[in-house]
């Protein structure tokens, strides 16, 4: 299968989007950020990569890096992880109102 060539047509196909988009300013390591910037890279299990854009430039992953948290923690706790999905570690619902009091 030609990788690059799929990714080279997938970022031809993202490219006009760019203009849609507006970069998260509030968040210090993004505001800087030219919204023009894109790369994407395909790594294939023996290695091998495949990559189009600014695949060199660092970048902050911000909310992606849950993506990898999951996916790690499916893989030590398994479908048993579905028992805490969507509740912070109180055990509450996310957007739940219940206020918590400490004792000290």
């Amino acid at each position: 299968m030609d990788y690059q060539s799929i990714i080279n047509e997938i970022a031809l196909e993202v490219s006009p989007l760019f203009v849609s988009g507006k970069v998260a300013d509030y968040i210090p390591a993004l505001a800087g950020v030219d919204r023009n910037q894109f790369a994407m890279t395909l790594t294939l299990f023996d290695g091998t990569q495949y990559s189009v854009g600014q695949s060199n430039t660092l970048f902050s992953i911000q909310s992606i890096s849950k993506v990898f948290s999951f996916t790690l923690a499916l893989k030590i706790y398994s479908t048993d992880l579905y028992k805490r999905i969507g509740v912070e570690p109180s055990g509450n619902p996310f957007n739940s109102l219940e206020i918590w009091h400490w004792q000290t």
